[in-house]
């Protein structure tokens, strides 16, 4: 038994960090993020941060919107990676939106 036959019948795509990027900063700019450089805002206030690393993408997200933002650091590795971050963007997003109210 080789060793590809253990792993499933396919492997998944090898991941690229340039199109996942571009593909994360669409879906941040879709959740009503402003795009300002590397980062993208709420209401004013840097919320997330992106950045290429060779085969990864590095990001920051604020824990709430500040204007100096409690950072939690990530590394997305794969297209998992990036749809869970998008997830929680996401997610906070709408708790951000609902304090508002």
């Amino acid at each position: 038994m080789n060793e590809e036959a253990g792993a499933g019948f396919f492997s998944a795509p090898p991941f690229k960090p340039v199109e996942a990027m571009t593909q994360l900063q669409r879906t941040l700019r879709g959740f009503g993020l402003s795009e300002r450089g590397p980062q993208f805002e709420w209401k004013g206030r840097a919320v997330v941060a992106l950045a290429v690393d060779g085969a990864q993408l590095q990001v920051r997200l604020a824990r709430r919107p500040a204007i100096v933002p409690e950072w939690e650091s990530r590394i997305l590795k794969s297209g998992a990676d990036v749809r869970k971050f998008g997830d929680d963007v996401k997610q906070r997003v709408a708790r951000w939106k609902d304090s508002d109210d």
